[in-house]
C-alpha cells in the first residue's frame, strides 16, 4: 500500500515550491511511484505588462527573477528587436557586450547553483559550519571528515568567487542584478577612452577591459582548480546517482550568446531531441497546457496566442505552473540540454549528469568571455538609434542559467495588449497535461528509491539537480 509524503516549502531554490510524493515497496525496494510538483503562488507579470510601453518590458521582466535577470533582459530585448526588424540589429560591440553581461550572470548562477544549493545534499557540515541540513536523516549517506572539509572549503570560497561574477557582470551592466543598458538595438553602455569621464569617477573603457579581463581569470582558476574537480568526486563518490533521476528524456534549447550580426551562429546552438533523436526546433510545436494549473483552460495553446488568466479555484489544479510541451511530449531544458545539443555532454540524463553538464558549460562559458573581451573595439558604436514602430509583434527565444527562455509580444499605439513568457522551469516543473503526461521533474522523481520516508534526502538530490526556479515559473 502506498503512502503519500509532502515536503514543503524546498528549501535552497528560488521561490516556493512543494513536492508531494507517493511511496511503495517495488522489488523490496521503496521508491517514489508518483508526484505532484506545485508552485504555490501567483505573480501575475504577464498581466502587469499590459498596458505598458513595450520598452518597458526591459526592465519590468528582469524583476520576474533576482538569479537570472539578465536573461529576462536579453529575451525582451530580442522580442523588441524582432518587432522593430532589421533597424534594431545590434552593432558588434554592442551584441559583444550583451554576451558579456549575460554570461557573467550565467557564471554567477552555476556557482551559486552548485556549492550552496546542492552540495549541502551531499556533505555531512555539522563538524565545520556547526550545523547541517541534513544532520538529522540518519539514513542519508553523506561526506564527512577530512572531504568534507575540503569541499566546504570550496563552499566559503565560492561566496568571494560569486561576488567576482557580479562585479564582472557590473563593469558593463552598470548593476548587477537588473542591469539597466539593455535595450532594443544594442546596449547603452559605452566604450571610450577618449572622454574626461574623472568627474563621473568612471574608468577608461580600456580600464574596465582590464578589469573584467583579470577578475574573469580568477573564475576560470576557481573553475579549473575546485569546481570541475568537486563535480568529478561526487560523480565517483554517489555513482548511483548517475542512474537516478532520468526524467522525460526528451531535451530542448533555444540557443544563446549570438556569434554573428544575424544571431544564425551561437555559441549555444538551438535544437531539439526527442526519443534520442535530434532534430531543427519548429517554434510553433510548442503548446502551454492547463488543465492542472490554476488558469482558466482554452487548450494547449501557442504561447504567442495564449493568455494569463488566473483561476485560483480551479477544479483538478494544483500549481501555479503552466505545462509547456513541445508537440505534446514534456521536453527538459537547462545545462544537460544544451550541452547534449551541442554535442559537448552526451550522457544521461541524470542527477549526476545534470551536475557535471552544467560544470562543464561553466568552463565554456568562461573561455568564451575572454575570447569576446579581445574583441571588443574601443570607440565603436554599442546600439543603434532608429525610429520606434508604435506597432508591432515578436518573438525573443534565448537561453537563463536553467534552460530554454522565451518572451511574446504585441504592441499597439506603443501600448502591450499581449505578453506572454515562457520559462525553464515552467518546462521542468510543469504539472501534468491534458493527457495525464507529467512534467520532466516528475518524471525524474518517479522510480527514486527513498531509504527514510522522514528523511527524504534522495529526492532533494533530484529536485536540486534540476535548480528549479519558481519566481520564474509562476511569473
Amino acid at each position: 500500500m502506498s503512502k503519500t509524503i509532502t515536503f514543503g516549502p524546498v528549501t535552497r531554490i528560488e521561490g516556493h515550491l512543494d513536492i508531494e510524493v507517493a511511496l511503495d515497496a517495488v522489488n523490496g525496494v521503496q521508491q517514489v511511484v508518483d508526484a505532484r510538483v506545485c508552485g504555490t503562488m501567483f505573480r501575475g507579470f504577464e498581466m502587469i505588462l499590459g498596458g505598458k510601453h513595450p520598452r518597458d518590458a526591459i526592465p519590468i521582466t528582469q524583476r520576474i527573477c533576482g538569479v537570472c535577470p539578465t536573461s529576462h533582459a536579453m529575451a525582451a530585448s530580442m522580442t523588441l528587436e524582432a518587432a522593430y526588424g532589421s533597424r534594431a540589429t545590434p552593432p558588434p560591440d554592442g551584441r559583444i557586450l550583451r554576451n558579456l553581461i549575460l554570461a557573467a550572470d550565467f557564471l554567477q548562477s552555476h556557482i551559486l547553483h552548485f556549492y550552496h544549493l546542492a552540495l549541502l545534499d551531499y556533505v555531512d557540515s555539522a563538524g565545520v559550519v556547526g550545523m547541517s541540513p541534513a544532520q538529522r536523516y540518519a539514513a542519508a549517506d553523506l561526506i564527512s571528515g577530512p572531504e568534507a572539509s575540503g569541499l566546504l572549503a570550496h563552499y566559503v570560497k565560492a561566496m568571494d568567487i560569486r561576488r567576482k561574477t557580479h562585479q564582472i557582470g557590473a563593469i558593463f551592466g552598470g548593476k548587477m542584478p537588473c542591469t539597466p543598458v539593455f535595450v532594443a538595438g544594442g546596449c547603452t553602455q559605452t566604450l571610450t577612452d577618449t572622454l574626461d569621464l574623472a568627474t563621473a569617477g568612471e574608468p577608461k573603457a580600456s580600464e574596465r577591459i582590464a578589469q573584467f579581463g583579470k577578475l574573469l581569470g580568477e573564475v576560470r582558476g576557481f573553475i579549473e582548480r575546485a569546481y570541475l574537480p568537486d563535480v568529478r568526486f561526487l560523480m565517483r563518490r554517489f555513482p548511483a546517482y548517475s542512474k537516478i533521476g532520468r526524467g522525460c528524456g526528451n531535451l530542448l534549447a533555444f540557443g544563446a550568446f549570438d556569434l554573428d550580426e544575424g544571431g544564425e551562429k551561437k555559441l549555444f546552438p538551438r535544437g531539439v531531441s526527442t526519443d534520442k533523436q535530434d532534430g531543427a526546433l519548429d517554434v510553433e510545436q510548442i503548446g502551454e497546457h492547463v488543465t492542472h494549473s490554476r488558469y482558466r483552460d482554452a487548450g494547449a495553446v501557442y504561447p504567442g496566442r495564449g493568455a494569463t488568466e488566473p483561476e485560483a479555484d480551479k477544479a483538478g489544479a494544483y500549481s501555479w505552473i503552466k505545462a509547456p510541451r513541445y508537440g505534446d511530449r514534456a521536453h527538459e531544458v537547462g545545462p544537460l540540454a544544451r550541452t547534449w545539443i551541442a554535442g559537448l555532454y552526451r550522457r544521461g540524463p541524470s542527477v549526476m549528469d545534470r551536475l557535471m553538464a552544467r560544470a562543464l558549460e561553466t568552463r565554456q562559458l568562461a573561455a568564451a568571455m575572454a575570447g569576446w573581451l579581445e574583441e571588443l573595439s574601443i570607440e565603436s558604436p554599442t546600439s543603434v538609434d532608429f525610429r520606434h514602430p508604435t506597432s508591432g509583434s515578436g518573438i525573443g527565444l534565448t537561453e537563463a542559467p536553467r534552460g530554454a527562455l522565451a518572451h511574446w509580444t504585441q504592441f499597439e499605439e506603443n501600448a502591450i495588449g499581449r505578453y506572454q513568457v515562457v520559462t525553464p522551469t515552467a518546462w521542468n516543473g510543469s504539472p501534468r497535461d491534458a493527457a495525464g503526461q507529467p512534467g520532466p521533474l516528475e518524471q525524474a522523481l518517479i522510480g527514486t528509491p527513498v531509504r527514510d520516508k522522514d528523511a527524504p534526502t534522495e529526492l532533494l538530490r533530484v529536485v536540486h539537480s534540476f535548480d528549479p526556479c519558481l519566481a520564474c515559473s509562476v511569473h
